[in-house]
């Protein structure tokens, strides 16, 4: 029997939401029972192969460590017994695999139907402008409307990074905005989880920040690790914690503040944030690490300083993310136009200095 590619689309199904539109419930069983386990006789050409590669090679979007791992968990029956990753399959053998519907009922992701910038998409892979103010997965206290929520919704997402962070490669914090990728299939989400450990993907982001630096461009390398005493904060450490890399080049000037371009060689929590605050110039509406209320009151122009208080989170863009198509192998290259709230910022900085910005 020919396998069928596995398209597991939502982790949690609502079965409620398809009674209400009128489906039949009959059929939309039938589907479900169909994502959710395959069954193979094995031929005369397939057998004295290891059951694992056997598997991973009739089911595309299961890796071989995911298929042994299914094995190991007894989600893997030959002849109704429960076999070892290396049995050796037989001819005329009937193996059943039984893939998990998704997390247990507390944890359970229930896919929301949410509005989607979608700059890329196939059946591979998905890349997004994300919002400002939407958390990419569940955690301690977002348990609800999550990125990860609303793509289950719009379709399937990759097995591995489940319960919680099926098909999530990479993240974006909760308000800095801009392009995130995340992975379709099994074979996307095990090539860009290597692209992204070998430094081959390319993130370029945009950080309105306080003050204009000396010099028009620079890089910062240092090690970050948890803040000392504030365990919620990262800070620049010496000794101790892990390498990070950024380059900047400035864009734009008003003197208060100034435009940045950043392109980050490492992908740290919060290193952007921490590197341009080390440096002395924050980023505008950056609240712990020195960009909040208080720099802004340090401003002597008012209607200057009024715009520099109106932001209510950082503001930082992922503007440009660059990687090798898992599959294809082509570039894709992926451009995310900044939020509302971040060209308001920059307009009105343009009107108020005494001259408009100057491009750089």
């Amino acid at each position: 029997m020919a396998a069928e590619p596995f398209h597991k689309g939502n982790w949690a199904i609502n079965l409620g939401m398809y009674r209400q539109f009128g489906v039949n419930m009959e059929e939309m069983t039938e589907k479900i029972e169909q994502l959710t386990q395959h069954e193979f006789r094995v031929s005369e050409e397939q057998s004295g192969q290891r059951l694992d590669r056997f598997l991973s090679e009739l089911i595309p979007d299961l890796s071989r460590s995911h298929v042994k791992r299914l094995i190991q968990e007894n989600r893997v029956e030959v002849n109704g017994a429960a076999a070892k990753p290396s049995h050796e399959t037989r001819t005329g053998e009937s193996i059943r695999v039984i893939l998990p519907e998704g997390p247990g009922s507390e944890e359970s992701l229930r896919p929301t139907a949410m509005c989607l910038d979608i700059l890329f998409e196939d059946e591979d892979l998905i890349v997004v402008n994300k919002p400002p103010g939407l958390v990419v997965h569940p955690g301690a206290g977002h348990t609800e409307g999550t990125l990860v929520h609303g793509l289950l919704a719009h379709g399937r997402l990759a097995l591995q990074g489940a319960p919680l962070r099926p098909g999530i490669v990479h993240r974006l914090d909760k308000d800095t905005s801009g392009a995130i990728v995340a992975a379709k299939s099994e074979r996307a989400y095990l090539n860009l989880i290597n692209q992204f450990k070998e430094r081959r993907v390319k993130k370029e982001y945009l950080a309105m920040v306080y003050g204009s630096p000396k010099e028009r461009e620079g890089e910062i390398s240092s090690l970050l690790g948890r803040h000392p005493t504030d365990r919620k904060k990262i800070a620049v450490l010496s000794g101790r914690g892990r390498q990070a890399l950024s380059r900047w080049r400035v864009v734009k000037e008003w003197g208060e503040a100034s435009l940045l371009s950043v392109r980050i060689e490492t992908g740290r929590t919060h290193q952007i944030r921490v590197h341009l605050s080390h440096i002395g110039h924050p980023v505008i509406g950056d609240e712990p690490y020195g960009g909040g209320g208080r720099r802004a009151k340090n401003v002597k122009a008012g209607p200057v300083r009024e715009a520099l208080l109106a932001p209510t989170r950082q503001m930082l863009h992922a503007v440009r993310l660059e990687f090798d198509h898992p599959v294809t192998g082509a570039r894709v290259v992926a451009i995310a136009a900044p939020p509302e709230d971040f060209k308001e910022l920059e307009g009105k900085l343009d009107l108020l200095c005494s001259s408009p910005g100057r491009q750089l």
